[in-house]
């Protein structure tokens, strides 16, 4: 079995590992030369780039081996509307339309649903966002749906060398948004990539699934956690941020529908995960 893996950064290489261990060869894609690709027998890099239609024919139908799943996990280099426009819709239409018989998986973002108000959300629960980022993420997904595919939402990704959260709170730079309501959603990364693992392999019905941990919090229960776990104070409460990249939201992402297909995290606090976190934190800055 051959994946063809759109995007090898920080969740493309676990992705990457794990499609390997289960016996896959991968063609992993990328634009330059910053994503790395370490030596293995059935890992092979393939420059391309998926905004172009031209380069998605030439560079990854003509030379690459026939898929038999392709990942679309290509991040925008933290871009705007143009950048989102091109690597998310434009890429996923190309995908799509290159290759029409190949499962296509997407992984978009739970920043789609909007919410304020607390609530549980599921899948069918609306998804509106009110930035032109998130309408773009949207016109991507329903192309992948078009196309029979399978959309990934996923919550912020944390991990070994990467939490935004805890690295600023272990810095002393976090702030608590008013009473701290709103709920924070994560997923670590090695939960995102054997998903997508399960998903291919499963083989999952097309159709949206939220990829987030098991434990949504809220903004003062996590703070209050990692102030007894790590002995940092409590952060000082400042006004809500209504400018945060992923949108002002409160909400709590239900992950039941990927756990009722049998897919298990190793990770469903993250929480309890956070001293392990810490330690490669405190490392990649030694």
């Amino acid at each position: 079995m051959h994946l063809l893996l759109c995007g090898h950064g920080y969740l493309g290489q676990a992705i990457s590992r794990d499609f390997l261990q289960a016996g896959w060869s991968v063609t992993a894609v990328s634009r330059g030369e910053s994503d790395s690709v370490p030596e293995h027998p059935k890992l092979s890099a393939q420059h391309g780039d998926i905004s172009d239609p031209e380069s998605v024919h030439n560079d990854l139908k003509r030379s690459s081996p026939k898929p038999d799943f392709i990942i679309h996990c290509a991040a925008s280099g933290r871009g705007g509307p143009d950048a989102y426009r091109a690597v998310y819709r434009d890429g996923c239409r190309n995908l799509a339309t290159a290759f029409p018989d190949t499962p296509l998986l997407f992984t978009s973002s739970t920043s789609v649903y909007a919410q304020t108000d607390g609530s549980i959300v599921t899948e069918e629960s609306p998804a509106d966002p009110d930035r032109e980022t998130g309408r773009l993420l949207r016109d991507a997904e329903q192309i992948v749906l078009d196309a029979k595919g399978i959309v990934f939402r996923l919550a912020g990704i944390y991990g070994p060398y990467r939490s935004a959260i805890l690295k600023k709170f272990l810095a002393g730079e976090s702030t608590l948004e008013e009473d701290g309501r709103r709920f924070i959603n994560q997923i670590h990364r090695d939960d995102a990539a054997s998903a997508v693992v399960h998903a291919a392999t499963c083989p999952l019905a097309s159709g949206i699934y939220n990829v987030s941990d098991s434990h949504p919090r809220s903004q003062f229960d996590t703070f209050k956690s990692l102030s007894k776990q790590f002995d940092i104070p409590f952060p000082p409460s400042v006004p809500r941020d209504l400018n945060r990249k992923r949108g002002w939201t409160h909400k709590q992402v239900s992950n039941a529908k990927l756990l009722a297909t049998g897919w298990i995290p190793k990770h469903p606090d993250a929480l309890e995960a956070a001293p392990a976190i810490a330690s490669t934190l405190l490392e990649g800055q030694a």
